[in-house]
């Protein structure tokens, strides 16, 4: 997600300061090059050895005549964007009146004068947070440019954000930003059809790809909206469904004014009437009538002909021959942008295989977010 890139990373005196070598790592496990540049008062919280060992490089901890502000975030600097995680109150409130007297708020006016990117991830607690002239701060930062990547409001506080938050808001940031001003709507995982108040008919998937795809779209500048019987996740607007009727009101509604649909969903192709009460245990047989679900992507194409759509085909037990020749059938019968086809062994595991079959096929190999990149780039050649 960040492969190539310079991360300056700022880091200030607030308590969240203790997580700072972990992002360190991710943002490293990520691909990127960091380098920090620390205030006194978090050094008082975590020591600048801890942080030189997280990011592999010396730490700055004061301005020398090396102008290290300019060096890191000056035009033509090393950076390729800033990221202040933590942000306390009070350095909000010293960017946004370009007050230089900690390194991270000097380098912070140089990044903003030599337009480099920058991302600032706030906590304190929260009636600080929700302090007016925080809150104009903020306001005032953000119509520079600046991302501010929200907090988790918990037990009385604006807490830091998560790293994923933070690496995929970085990784906007930093990017090319293919997708900005599109609205995309993916689904994921897999829907669940209730037998009874217990029971249920669902399926193996897992949702990686989908959350996947959405995480690719939005570092890629789009809104996105995603569809899925899961969690709240920071990338994107979150639809929460259960059922394939659910899934398909949710989409439909969705796309009604998208710019494209991902439809990685496993979608149950049956569903069964439920039964008010718990079905008795220990009988000895029982019969379940299923009927056939409506196909999301024949409904969304219904409502929405022109919409670029990117389906998605699991088989098992094919050759790539075959599973080419069914990516095919579906992407002609409802007019795809392309198909993304693979075997269903994949299904809940961390790597995948995957063919995009569109007048050409491609092969992709690697991890689920690797596919996620691939198939945003196809997307963004298409429209």
């Amino acid at each position: 997600m960040l492969s190539g890139v310079n991360v300056v990373l700022g880091v200030t005196g607030s308590i969240a300061a203790v997580k700072t070598v972990e992002l360190a790592h991710e943002l490293r496990r990520q691909g990127a090059t960091v380098r920090a540049v620390v205030t006194d008062s978090a050094s008082g919280i975590v020591h600048p050895w801890a942080v030189e060992f997280a990011t592999d490089g010396e730490v700055v901890t004061e301005l020398t005549g090396a102008v290290e502000h300019v060096e890191l975030c000056g035009v033509d600097g090393w950076g390729d964007v800033l990221l202040i995680a933590p942000a306390t109150a009070n350095t909000v409130g010293k960017i946004a009146g370009a007050i230089d007297d900690s390194p991270v708020t000097t380098c912070a006016t140089t990044a903003l004068g030599a337009d480099l990117p920058v991302v600032v991830a706030p906590a304190m607690h929260e009636p600080m947070y929700d302090h007016p002239g925080v809150l104009d701060a903020i306001d005032r930062v953000e119509s520079w440019g600046v991302d501010f990547v929200a907090p988790r409001l918990e037990e009385g506080k604006a807490k830091i954000a998560s790293e994923d938050a933070i690496v995929a808001a970085t990784a906007r940031a930093a990017g090319e930003r293919p997708l900005t001003g599109e609205h995309v709507v993916v689904t994921s995982g897999a829907t669940t059809e209730s037998i009874d108040p217990l029971r249920t008919l669902s399926n193996r998937a897992s949702g990686r790809t989908g959350r996947a795809l959405a995480r690719a779209c939005y570092v890629a500048g789009a809104d996105v909206t995603l569809v899925h019987d899961g969690p709240d996740v920071p990338v994107a607007e979150v639809r929460r469904v259960e059922s394939a009727a659910e899934m398909t009101a949710a989409t439909t509604e969705a796309c009604a004014d998208a710019d494209a649909l991902l439809s990685a969903a496993a979608i149950s192709d049956y569903t069964v009437e439920q039964r008010d009460r718990k079905i008795k245990s220990g009988e000895s047989s029982l019969t379940l009538e299923l009927s056939p679900t409506p196909k999301l992507v024949d409904t969304v194409r219904s409502e929405r002909p022109e919409l670029p759509i990117v389906g998605f085909k699991a088989e098992t037990d094919v050759d790539d021959e075959t599973l080419v020749e069914r990516a095919r059938e579906i992407r002609d019968r409802v007019d795809m942008a392309f198909v993304v086809a693979n075997d269903a062994a994949v299904m809940g595991a961390e790597r995948t295989r995957a063919l995009l079959v569109g007048d050409d096929v491609a092969t992709y190999e690697g991890d689920k977010q690797g596919l996620g990149r691939r198939v945003v780039a196809a997307l963004t050649e298409h429209l």
